[in-house]
């Protein structure tokens, strides 16, 4: 099974929700936008910054790839 199949088979309501969940919290502020700032000013220097914009940020990974490359 490839990426596009493995995409094509994950639900358009599930990524949405891991977006509004993992991919938002905390909401307030966003850790995502907290990490992705570090990242900019080049202060993500710690393995568990890196582990935290990997894990907040996958889910937006998957939204992106799922619309842009549709089955």
């Amino acid at each position: 099974m490839d990426m596009k199949e493995l995409l094509d088979q994950l639900p358009w309501s599930a990524v949405i929700f891991l977006c509004l969940t993992l991919g938002l919290a905390p909401y307030w502020p966003p850790h995502l936008l907290e990490k992705l700032s570090m990242l900019l000013r080049g202060k993500l220097v710690r393995p568990v910054d890196w582990f935290d914009l990997a894990l907040h940020g996958s889910p937006w990974i998957i939204l992106l790839l799922k619309y842009f490359f549709p089955g």
